[in-house]
């Protein structure tokens, strides 16, 4: 199954417009539907900011990614790190995005329970487990061709259930539409985070830079992102798939921003409730709450959709590249049935790690930083390693090596300074800790092209 890569692409004769409503459903996941509408809800429209650099993300991915990764790739994006600078850039990419896919599966996983407890009135530690035990046993079950139909038929969910939303939103308010607008912009509730260069603090600029590096990395080294592209019929359809995901993104992701923000006057008008602690709550706490039990429904099976499409995704995509970056390449003779016990037993394994961590998620204040901190922490230096590869030709393994451990060191050092913060006398990261993974692709890049520039001639 898994020798055979064209089968990991569904045989490339997925339609360009399913690929695409793929990709928005990778972004879209319940941390768009929940988490997203929780942070406009309990500040403003910043992190819309990050949806705006996607365009640009997609367009270096268009122009270059798309057909150097075609031409080059049969399973995973990590092979072309073997051949640039070794196998151990290989094992590092893997075991990069197999964290970051763990810590995605934790919050997401984390979402779904926060809706789903509101509603049946359990305990949340009790549906984390249940959701991941359920998740686990079913994501065994299918290949990558049915995870896209999956995604096509969740990001239509997603988009009716937050339509739905709107609609009942502006209908409850006896201004309507007006009343949010008005209300919103006259209490801060569309600003984008400021537009002073203050990159310590969660500004504009801070989520612009971290929105290029993170979208540059999913279009680059993510193996969610990248095996959907390398399923397209040829690279024109390719790119058209990614272009439709990204461009679709950012007029969705503002709905959900603005279902946040009619959250917040909604909640203004209708004083006395007894609203939930987390802003991440919010949203279940209005459908459950406020709606009729038949659309009640419509919108959890948005919720459930969104979440089980996304954990699913994870955990097929670390399995495989468990399976493939590790087991098949140390062991290229293994029959595909001992591939099939490696890929079930990682699936496994890292979904039982998944579910711990989403137990954790249960102290955090609010879900989508916590998110975007672990992306910023596991795929720091991931995306300095392959750019180094792209850019600085001259650049050899062990140049790219000591980018890489001087990257990680940068990355350590920024979390560990932020998160003892008040207990550290040494020298702290100086800027909002979103900008680690900028400062560690940095480090990647620079220390591989000193070394490049470094290295005596050879002697002819």
């Amino acid at each position: 199954m898994l020798q055979n890569h064209a089968l990991s692409w569904g045989g490339r004769r997925l339609p360009a417009w399913a690929i695409g409503l793929s990709i928005l459903a990778t972004y879209l996941s319940s941390i768009s539907f929940l988490a997203n509408p929780g942070k406009a809800y309990a500040t403003d429209w910043r992190p819309f900011v990050f949806s705006l650099t996607i365009p640009l993300a997609a367009f270096v991915a268009s122009r270059w990614f798309i057909p150097f990764y075609r031409e080059r790739i049969q399973t995973t994006a990590y092979e072309h790190l073997e051949r640039r600078f070794g196998y151990w850039a290989r094992a590092y990419g893997a075991i990069s995005i197999v964290l970051l896919q763990i810590g995605r599966f934790a919050v997401v996983l984390y979402l779904i329970a926060l809706a789903f407890g509101e509603l049946l009135g359990w305990d949340l530690i009790s549906v984390i487990l249940l959701l991941g035990v359920v998740t686990i046993a079913y994501t065994t079950l299918g290949g990558f061709e049915a995870v896209v139909w999956t995604d096509v038929v969740q990001a239509i969910v997603l988009i009716g259930g937050a339509l739905i939303a709107v609609v009942l939103l502006v209908l409850d308010l006896p201004g309507g539409f007006g009343q949010i607008i008005h209300t919103g912009w006259m209490e801060g509730k569309f600003g984008l985070g400021g537009f002073s260069f203050d990159l310590l603090h969660q500004s504009f600029w801070v989520i612009l830079l971290f929105g290029i590096v993170e979208n540059l990395r999913n279009f680059g080294v993510d193996q969610n992102y990248v095996q959907r592209m390398l399923s397209a019929h040829d690279t024109a359809a390719a790119r058209r798939s990614l272009w439709l995901g990204a461009l679709l993104y950012v007029p969705v992701s503002a709905l959900f921003f603005f279902i946040g923000t009619a959250l917040y006057v909604y909640y203004q008008a209708h004083t006395g409730l007894g609203l939930p602690a987390k802003p991440d709550q919010i949203f279940p706490f209005f459908i459950v709450t406020e709606l009729p039990h038949g659309l009640v429904g419509i919108l959890l099976a948005a919720i459930l959709a969104a979440g089980m499409s996304t954990l699913d995704s994870s955990l097929n995509t670390s399995a495989t590249v468990c399976a493939v970056d590790f087991y098949q390449r140390l062991k290229p003779n293994a029959d595909e049935h001992k591939l099939l016990v490696v890929t079930r037993g990682a699936t496994l394994l890292i979904g039982i790690l998944g579910t711990a961590a989403a137990l954790l998620m249960i102290h955090a204040k609010t879900v989508l930083d916590v998110w975007w901190q672990l992306s910023a922490i596991f795929g720091g230096a991931m995306l300095g390693l392959f750019l180094l590869g792209l850019l600085v030709p001259g650049a050899r393994s062990r140049d790219a090596l000591w980018g890489v451990i001087v990257g990680i060191l940068v990355v350590a050092w920024a979390t560990l300074t932020h998160g003892l913060q008040g207990h550290w006398a040494g020298p702290a990261f100086p800027f909002n800790l979103m900008l680690v993974g900028l400062a560690g692709t940095l480090a990647v890049l620079l220390i591989g092209l000193l070394g490049s520039l470094l290295r005596p001639a050879r002697r002819t």
